[in-house]
């Protein structure tokens, strides 16, 4: 009987140590696989400054993109979804600033480390730094920025940028149809340098 009595202590410290040990099964599995783009669910905002004073907020509507397992990121705008709120607005950038006969999409590109998001859990947020390549009108640039992601579901994730990313007309040969844009719309000045956020939702895909 004694050693019964000795015997039970040391069995529930096992069970206890076994049941620590042994995996949540209410905690979400490590982010991993591949992940597709809700657009129905995600935005992309730009904001212009005309005549050095007036700001206007304009948006994409149509988005898509997707991470691979390997954290081999990509992201596409369609820019004939442009959206200025004004009709002939959004015809001229869509024929003579972004040309989209010839330059249909603007293309982002970037490798992520899969790692640095893998152990993220539910609701939890961590800051990437990430290096990316913007392809626009026919020119490739890199962007360097910080973006927010937050695991707002088991099998969902959203990417947000944490400060507006600033892009410059010159760089991807905007500059002219700028100018024709400028010309038509009989201001004195369009800034060319043009403030950018998004806000991502991807979603786990079964592939």
């Amino acid at each position: 009987m004694r050693r019964l009595f000795l015997a039970l202590p040391a069995s529930a410290a096992l069970l206890a140590a076994a049941c620590s040990s042994a995996p949540d099964a209410s905690a979400p599995e490590p982010l991993a696989g591949n992940w597709e783009l809700e657009k129905e669910a995600s935005r992309l905002a730009f904001v212009t400054i005309k005549a050095g004073q007036v700001v206007e907020a304009h948006s994409f509507g149509d988005l898509s993109g997707s991470v691979a397992e390997d954290g081999t990121a990509s992201f596409a705008v369609d820019l004939a979804s442009v959206n200025t709120n004004v009709d002939v607005r959004d015809q001229r950038m869509r024929d003579i600033l972004f040309q989209v006969a010839d330059f249909p999409q603007a293309k982002v590109s970037a490798q992520i480390d899969p790692a640095t998001l893998s152990g993220l859990g539910l609701g939890e947020q961590t800051i990437v730094p990430v290096t990316a390549t913007l392809d626009l009108h026919g020119e490739k640039a890199p962007i360097e920025t910080r973006l927010a992601v937050t695991r707002v579901a088991p099998d969902k994730v959203e990417v947000e940028t944490t400060s507006p990313i600033i892009l410059d007309a010159a760089n991807y040969a905007l500059g002219e149809g700028l100018s024709q844009l400028q010309e038509l719309a009989g201001l004195p000045a369009i800034t060319a340098q043009v403030p950018v956020t998004f806000s991502l939702v991807y979603g786990k895909s079964d592939d």
